[in-house]
């Protein structure tokens, strides 16, 4: 099967195993594992911030990111198939006590006037309160979307007080395609969540930066969730191997991307436009094929091809280190002929 449902479905290649076989390990509760506070460490210098905190999913990460800019009570601004509110269970208000609201625009971008009328300082006692604004950048929903009016919206955020957090699960995508550092975008932010599992390939893990005080309340935090763990240098190992091989070579998950939009947009013109597609996801939109994301999905895991569904009419298709080029042009064949 070539599956292209996400790509958290990759496989830590035998180097990447090495690697965690053979890592010095200590009890990361105590904040002895060397190989953990290596991770930390290396995150938060890449993403220009002063501390780390290794997490085990990007879901954990934003919890505890929005929990440390948000008091119970308050509210947080995010695009409305944002991923904090549209696929983490409604976490952040279960467990926060976080309110949301937010804004609709094209590919999950930022829409500043929209963000400006939204956002409600202390108007009394009867009106929550603005306590920060949320960004997915790139956007899942979106299509792998990059936001290209980040920097406006951050010096916004400054000018008026409020913090950005920064949902980086695909930063690195972000980064490559635009040649931009992770730090660029990551230290405009008072918290931010980046992913190890996605596309750099790690079987599992998150890292949340953020100031030194921030992180050490997030600490406390997460061991309060159940989510302390011990000799966690085994998985922390895979998070460094993967960022110093792993990283560049998302430029070819990029390419393939594109090569699989451009084979759907002329097998069913107008699902999706190639020359949006920026990063490693390609959302078509299947409502003039007379086809439904149900049928296409079962046809297409007939052939050997695995994708998704992320709406009524939006079918889903995500390339990763574990689809080859050749991978992805049979893919894209066993797609087209679906739906032409």
């Amino acid at each position: 099967m070539i599956d292209l449902r996400s790509d958290t479905v990759t496989r830590p290649s035998a180097d990447m195993l090495a690697a965690m076989t053979s890592a010095p390990l200590g009890d990361d509760v105590y904040g002895e594992d060397p190989t953990v506070n290596q991770l930390e460490e290396t995150v938060a210098d890449l993403l220009g911030h002063e501390a780390g905190l290794f997490t085990v999913t990007g879901s954990l990460a934003n919890l505890l990111g929005v929990r440390a800019l948000v008091p119970p009570g308050g509210e947080v601004l995010c695009e409305s198939s944002a991923h904090i509110a549209r696929a983490e269970l409604g976490g952040h208000a279960a467990v926060n006590g976080v309110t949301t609201r937010t804004w609709t625009a094209p590919s999950g971008q930022i829409d500043l006037e929209q963000i400006r009328a939204l956002i409600a300082p202390d108007l009394g006692p009867y009106f929550v309160v603005t306590s920060a604004v949320s960004v997915e950048n790139t956007h899942n929903f979106g299509g792998g979307a990059i936001q290209h009016g980040y920097d406006a919206l951050a010096d916004e955020l400054e000018a008026r007080g409020l913090p950005l957090h920064l949902d980086g699960a695909r930063l690195w995508n972000a980064a490559v395609a635009t040649g931009r550092t992770p730090a660029s975008y990551a230290s405009r932010a008072a918290a931010a969540s980046v992913c190890l599992s996605k596309g750099l390939g790690a079987p599992v893990g998150s890292v949340l930066v953020g100031s030194t005080e921030l992180i050490r309340e997030a600490r406390v935090w997460r061991k309060r969730l159940g989510a302390g763990w011990r000799q966690a240098g085994v998985l922390a190992a895979a998070g460094l191997y993967a960022l110093e091989h792993n990283v560049a070579r998302l430029a070819e998950d990029q390419a393939n991307a594109r090569a699989i939009a451009q084979v759907l947009a002329d097998a069913a013109p107008g699902s999706v436009k190639p020359d949006q597609v920026e990063t490693n996801i390609v959302v078509a939109d299947l409502a003039a094929t007379g086809k439904t994301v149900a049928e296409v999905v079962e046809s297409a895991k007939a052939e050997g091809v695995l994708i998704g569904g992320v709406g009524a009419t939006q079918l889903r298709v995500v390339t990763h280190l574990d689809a080859s080029a050749e991978d992805c042009r049979k893919a894209a064949a066993v797609l087209a002929s679906i739906l032409s």
